[in-house]
């Protein structure tokens, strides 16, 4: 992002409740305190593998080894390194403590709802989606992402949430302000004028 996208991104966020709202969903990513605790799953042709890596990077920089996430795969390759060969049978095994996150640009298809439900009677289900009915009745935290009503892209909403899960905890409305205002200053330099 350049200063100009920074700037245009706060004018258009400051009024619509965005960044409060992606602070309340990150806060429930918080949720595990164990590394690698936070299952984090796509759709078959959708590995959110951009959101994963930027939880690991927040769970470094913010010292919370719960953020560190477990990228779960739909069919990883048996020859792949240890932590990009988890596949979906892992949500099987989901324990009390964990967290699932559903990020689904898509609709979910029945397996995965299916192994979302069992899950959901022992973790914390969340869902970062655009607009599915059936995977947000199975999380207890939603954050939706309408295309062409919301003021982000369904990846920008991403990059919101794993930046807020990395902040501090209990900011106030100003002080996340002055938080994000922070991380893109940091991103893509200082706004025109400052």
């Amino acid at each position: 992002m350049d200063a100009e996208q920074v700037a245009a991104l706060r004018a258009v966020l400051a009024p619509t409740g965005w960044l409060e709202r992606t602070t309340v969903f990150a806060r429930a990513l918080r949720r595990s305190r164990t590394p690698g605790g936070l299952l984090v799953v796509g759709t078959p042709g959708d590995e959110p593998w951009h959101l994963a890596a930027h939880l690991d990077e927040e769970s470094r920089l913010s010292g919370a080894p719960g953020l560190s996430p477990t990228l779960v795969r739909w069919a990883p390759p048996p020859d792949a390194p240890p932590h990009l060969r988890v596949g979906i049978r892992r949500l099987e095994r989901a324990e009390r403590g964990e967290t699932v996150l559903v990020v689904g640009a898509e609709m979910a298809p029945a397996p995965l709802l299916e192994r979302v439900a069992d899950a959901r009677k022992r973790a914390t289900v969340l869902a970062l989606d655009q607009g599915d009915p059936e995977l947000e009745q199975l999380a207890h935290e939603v954050l939706t992402v309408q295309p062409g009503t919301a003021p982000v892209s369904f990846d920008g909403a991403q990059h919101l949430v794993s930046s807020a899960a990395g902040g501090p905890a209990g900011l106030t409305r100003r002080g996340l302000r002055q938080w994000l205002k922070g991380v893109l200053d940091t991103v893509s330099g200082p706004a025109p004028g400052r």
